[in-house]
């Protein structure tokens, strides 16, 4: 199976959950305490989940794209797995201080409670810089030098096709809405 083809069928495949009719959220189990999974979108797919697909599919065509060799794929692949995650926890920690940065604007008095936030936030985002930086510099570690360049070109080219996948998503949810 080519990229091309690997990427119809993730996107298919997505597609399909994302307007899946809503008894697909109903059947999906609530956690311990009956706190539901997360949030879903629309009808049953949680942004979650089209992250763990997007960054299993990324890890494939990483393998292929940068033509890895088999000593280092393993390497790469653990080392990927530590940058995604540490992306994915550093934006989850600064929306949650952006809601809080909104929640204490729109309230009145609260100017050296958003004088801490905003520390807060500036400190978040040196600090997760700082952790990006070095997962990154763990990648180039397995990389050759023609391998960290495709990487960098690869990596803008999987985020924008994660983006172009999301909003087809969110269309074909509202054209399934509109009838």
């Amino acid at each position: 199976m080519t990229g091309k083809q690997l990427l119809v069928a993730v996107v298919l495949g997505v597609l399909s959950l994302a307007t899946a009719p809503s008894s697909v959220a109903a059947q999906v189990r609530p956690r311990a305490g009956g706190a539901p999974p997360g949030p879903m979108v629309e009808d049953g797919v949680s942004p979650a989940e089209i992250q763990r697909l997007f960054d299993a599919y990324v890890v494939m065509q990483a393998q292929q794209e940068l033509q890895l060799s088999d000593d280092q794929f393993p390497r790469f692949l653990s080392r990927v797995k530590t940058l995604q995650e540490v992306r994915r926890r550093g934006q989850m920690q600064r929306n949650r201080m952006l809601q809080e940065l909104r929640r204490l604007s729109q309230a009145g008095g609260q100017d050296e409670a958003l004088r801490t936030q905003l520390k807060a936030l500036n400190d978040l985002e040196t600090r997760v810089g700082t952790e990006v930086r070095q997962a990154l510099d763990g990648v180039d570690q397995v990389l050759d030098l023609r391998q960290q360049a495709r990487f960098r070109v690869f990596e803008e080219q999987m985020e924008r096709r994660k983006v172009d996948l999301l909003m087809r998503a969110r269309q074909a949810n509202r054209l399934k809405n509109q009838y």
